[in-house]
């Protein structure tokens, strides 16, 4: 079964509440699945990472065969391919568990970029996960 993984993070002022969405959906555009995480007090980059690692395991847990991970920062679909290195130390062990969790996996993964416009999804429910943490941190103030 191939998956098509839509991915994104973000982090209101950088660093700042952070979250990260997944969505999920078969070769044929039917949706399987909606997922998104508050992060607490993050970076841009380690959503995005945290985005990918969650949707490419969940992807594996469904019993994907193939997987295209598809995100709208193209640096850092560069850095998962392999074409650029990973300097960030916190990055870096995102992307290391990132490639355990292939390397322990019998299926083929690609990595697209998209345009934002192509993940409107993926953006809205990263948002909804870090407006939660903005109210989570109003409220314990």
């Amino acid at each position: 079964m191939k998956y098509i993984v839509y991915t994104d993070g973000g982090s209101r002022w950088n660093p700042g509440p952070a979250g990260c969405g997944v969505f999920i959906s078969s070769l044929d555009g039917s949706i399987t699945e909606r997922r998104f995480k508050y992060l607490g007090i993050a970076t841009n980059n380690i959503a995005e990472y945290t985005a990918w690692y969650l949707g490419i395991t969940r992807a594996i847990e469904l019993g994907a065969t193939e997987i295209e991970l598809r995100a709208d920062s193209k640096l850092m679909i560069e850095q998962l391919s392999g074409n650029y290195k990973v300097k960030n130390p916190e990055l870096k062990k995102i992307w290391l568990q990132i490639h355990e969790s292939i390397s322990h996996w019998w299926g083929v993964i690609t990595f697209t970029h998209v345009y934002r416009e192509d993940n409107t999804e993926a953006d809205r429910l990263s948002n909804v996960a870090m407006d939660e943490g903005v109210k989570v941190h109003s409220h314990s103030a």
